[in-house]
């Protein structure tokens, strides 16, 4: 893609007022001087490239990009860091933009790269940025209140064309949360906030903000189309069982499955249910015996009764624009720069066997008639995405909780504004690291 071509589609879908600065165009390294080998084995697809471009870092969760082309890494549990690159395509100066351990994934910049959000698992902040100078001041809290539990990452998403209004979302606190159906409890859920009219002591997350949607029972990761409508990927449940007339089968290995959910435009959708802690989603169809019309991507009940099953779910609550392997742990989405294709980092599972996930994903979309986005393939398809990058061995990829592990665990994805490919991060407690994956 030329570069004049790359720029006016950024600020098309940023939806920003004045045109960005132009970013420089980059050539794509084959290695970068300082910065260590790959830690972990890897293959990608015929016509991709890997290469690291840093290391060293401190669990990689998300990475944003300025308006000048400064890379912004959220960094669980330290800060974040700033980055700039060389005409050589490698980084070439990295500071700390924040110190702050209890920051632990979300990390969004308004538009005009001037206010910059973060969040750790109770709190969310705002601070003024300057990208020039690459320094922020004025640290507030802008919501506090939300929960503590087993899913303590928070996501934030500025909305493109109305940067005031910011997303944040929270998830379960258990791996069947059962309270979190009454949206009162502030969980498995997303809120908007307008940060223009946020108290001087900041929002409280639970009486406060809208509901963008619910039953979502973990939204780590979700990002706008060129349109503003937002998509997200969902962490579903493990070691489910389904108990049909008292009869306990266990699903857990290959259900439910994770999603990609089509969240709507946060301009005009509020209270949307996607079905957690009641429904899920079918990956497996024969694992369901008892009902054969169920496929992949149907919604399912773990003990369907008179009054609610396996119908109930598919009539009221929002299914799944796509479904992924059950474990997979998607993490992070984002679209190239002509929306296109969307890329999904998979985590990677903890406790199936064999190991799945442990890679990116490359989904293909089609600009409809109506102009709206949408996957090309169907919502029962197993096939609607491919392996553009992945764990050598993923079969052997041995975990230790969630980043312990003998491979990478991917997290981070942002499409580079320089127009060389997609940046993706690890948080492996051994090493956090950034690879550029990109088109030979």
């Amino acid at each position: 893609m030329r570069l004049h071509n790359l720029i006016g589609y950024l600020v098309a879908f940023w939806g920003a007022e004045n045109a960005r600065a132009e970013i420089q165009a980059l050539p794509i390294p084959t290695s970068c001087s300082g910065v260590s080998a790959m830690r972990f084995s890897y293959s990608t697809a015929s016509g991709w490239s890997a290469v690291k471009i840093a290391g060293g870092l401190k669990q990689v969760r998300t990475v944003v990009w300025d308006p000048l082309g400064n890379m912004l890494v959220a960094e669980a549990t330290k800060g974040i860091s700033v980055h700039t690159f060389g005409d050589n395509g490698c980084i070439n100066s990295s500071s700390t933009l924040i110190s702050l351990n209890s920051l632990n994934h979300g990390l969004a910049l308004t538009p005009d790269g001037k206010t910059l959000y973060a969040s750790g698992e109770r709190t969310a902040y705002s601070w003024a940025y300057d990208p020039a100078t690459r320094k922020v001041s004025g640290q507030k809290t802008v919501v506090s209140g939300m929960d503590s539990g087993v899913h303590s990452t928070r996501n934030l998403l500025v909305v493109p064309s109305k940067p005031n209004m910011v997303l944040l979302q929270v998830g379960s606190n258990s791996n069947l949360d059962a309270a979190a159906a009454n949206k009162a409890t502030g969980r498995a859920i997303i809120k908007i906030f307008d940060m223009s009219k946020a108290p001087a002591s900041g929002y409280n997350y639970k009486t406060d903000g809208e509901v963008f949607g619910y039953g979502l029972r973990n939204e780590i990761g979700f990002t706008a189309d060129p349109n503003g409508v937002v998509w997200g990927v969902e962490n579903s449940g493990d070691d489910f069982t389904r108990t049909v007339n008292g009869a306990r089968t266990d699903i857990h290995k290959d259900n439910p499955a994770e999603k990609l959910n089509n969240l709507g435009d946060p301009l005009t959708v509020r209270d949307k249910w996607y079905g957690y802690p009641t429904c899920f989603t079918v990956w497996d169809p024969s694992s369901f015996k008892d009902n054969t019309a169920l496929k992949v991507g149907s919604h399912f009940v773990l003990a369907p009764n008179s009054t609610f099953n396996d119908a109930s779910c598919n009539t009221q609550a929002v299914a799944p624009r796509l479904s992924f392997q059950a474990h997979s742990a998607p993490i992070w989405n984002a679209f190239d720069a002509d929306a296109t294709n969307m890329y999904v980092t998979f985590h990677g599972s903890w406790d199936r066997q064999p190991p799945t996930g442990f890679k990116v994903v490359q989904i293909p979309f089609t600009k409809l008639a109506n102009g709206q986005y949408d996957p090309v393939a169907a919502a029962d398809s197993k096939t609607g995405y491919t392996d553009i990058f992945w764990a050598k061995s993923p079969e052997s990829c041995t975990a230790n909780g969630l980043t312990q592990s003998s491979c990478f665990r991917l997290t981070a994805a942002a499409w580079d504004p320089a127009g060389r490919g997609l940046v993706v991060g690890s948080d492996n407690s051994a090493e956090g690291e950034l690879y550029l994956l990109s088109k030979k």
